[in-house]
């Protein structure tokens, strides 16, 4: 079942905010109060550690809230506009990104964006082709995916016997080897992306596709670097500008599955 996370954290966050502002204007003073009464009844200005404890005794909830408010708070901006850790589910990325990948995803890159709404309230960059980016499923928004951009506003691209046409210029590819570990009908090459290289998978067994597509305003088109393993720009469209969540500019641990031990030797820069 899918859950929007984002929204978990600020609703705790708002919640925890409440009981925050509850306790620093309500019980705070009331505390302050029986301090300054126990202490004209003990006629000390100091008083027993036992007697301040039952004074700043409090409900769970109130000193759980009370708590909790702060680390939600540097949680929900460092995630919300900053930087988001996501983790890979599937191949359609590989070779650059593997399933069980932890990445980390440049949240103000394109702009800043309000949490939930995703409402970009202040400009930055434009996704560029090239960017390894996240966004909203377009059939699911409740989904993240992450694809390579290499299709901008205005662009034709067109996809032809397993090459890329950016507005009538082949994308070079180079092939590096056949028969990849595994997969005995797969291909990999180095794909030159209007001069950013990166690697590529392709799979024999699929037949060629030739369709081609002109980017509209506002929209981007984005293919996963499995080519052939891959449903995004060619299966359900374009990438609008309001579902763009972010840029991913890091791998920072590999886990594969739960009963396996994270490595870190794979930390790299995503390309």
């Amino acid at each position: 079942m899918d859950f929007d996370f984002a929204l978990i954290l600020v609703v705790l966050t708002f919640v925890s905010g409440l009981i925050w502002l509850y306790d620093k204007f309500s019980l705070a003073p009331v505390r302050e109060r029986r301090i300054d009464e126990a202490k004209s009844s003990l006629g000390s200005d100091v008083l027993p550690e036992a007697v301040l404890e039952e004074i700043h005794k409090e409900s769970g909830w109130v000193d759980t809230g009370r708590s909790l408010f702060p680390v939600l708070l540097i949680v929900l901006i460092l995630r919300s506009f900053l930087v988001e850790p996501f983790q890979i589910p599937s191949g359609s990325m590989l070779p650059t990104l593997k399933v069980g990948d932890f990445i980390l995803v440049n949240k103000f890159h394109y702009g800043f964006r309000l949490p939930v709404l995703n409402t970009k309230v202040v400009e930055m960059n434009a996704p560029d082709r090239g960017d390894v980016m996240v966004f909203k499923y377009p059939e699911n928004p409740s989904i993240n995916f992450i694809k390579r951009v290499v299709g901008i506003p205005g662009d034709v691209i067109r996809y032809q016997n397993k090459k890329l046409y950016i507005n009538g210029e082949l994308q070079k590819q180079t092939l590096l080897s056949e028969l990849l570990p595994g997969n005995p009908y797969g291909l990999s090459f180095i794909e030159n992306l209007q001069g950013l290289e990166h690697y590529i998978y392709q799979d024999t067994r699929w037949p060629s596709q030739n369709q081609e597509w002109v980017v509209p305003e506002g929209k981007y088109f984005v293919l996963g670097d499995n080519r052939d393993n891959s449903k995004d720009s060619r299966a359900w469209g374009f990438v609008s500008d309001e579902q763009v969540v972010g840029k991913a500019f890091a791998v920072w641990m590999h886990w594969k599955t739960f009963f396996s031990l994270p490595s870190f030797s794979s930390v790299r820069m995503i390309e």
